[in-house]
């Protein structure tokens, strides 16, 4: 079984999935840099080259080959934003988790990530747009939500929490 954790850029994915990996004993797939590792291109490279649509691709093909794994997948943001990608983690029996965060904070940690090429062509304004457009897609395409804690630990704690009541075969014996 898969775990997919879904948000806006900057909400805290990759760090969240680092400790639950850690916890849950399950490797961690951070989807972008596994893109970069694979075409051998940096994302910025491959939307100037090949535009955001044939990344998108690239994102859906990864969606299919890793549902049928088991670990979990910190998305890029604009994975679960694509109902398709939801339905393939469904049919896997894969979980979604959506970690919110405010905008203002996912926007202070990216407004100077020049390997963000979304951030890069967006004004701050344009961002926060993107940031509620895609907000309701997360919601519809989540298993679960969670509020992102103040630290990692704190979300993955609510995580677990999530996992022992409704996937606990989801979870080491020592977490159960």
């Amino acid at each position: 079984m898969t775990l997919f954790l879904c948000g806006f850029m900057g909400c805290g994915k990759t760090a969240l999935g680092r400790v639950l990996a850690d916890r849950l004993q399950m490797p961690l797939i951070d989807m972008d840099a596994e893109i970069v590792r694979q075409t051998g291109m940096t994302i910025p490279e491959i939307f100037e080259q090949k535009g955001e649509e044939a990344f998108r691709e690239l994102e859906s093909d990864m969606v299919r080959t890793l549902a049928q794994q088991t670990g979990i997948v910190s998305c890029g943001g604009g994975v679960m934003v694509n109902p398709v990608n939801a339905v393939i983690v469904q049919q896997y029996d894969g979980i979604i988790i959506y970690l919110q965060q405010s905008f203002e904070v996912c926007y202070e940690r990216i407004r100077n990530d020049k390997n963000r090429p979304l951030v890069q062509r967006h004004t701050k304004e344009e961002l926060q747009q993107l940031f509620q457009e895609r907000e309701r897609w997360y919601q519809v395409n989540a298993t679960y939500s969670i509020l992102a804690g103040s630290t990692p630990e704190e979300s993955a704690e609510r995580v677990i929490k999530i996992l022992k009541k409704w996937s606990p075969a989801f979870l080491p014996k020592e977490e159960v």
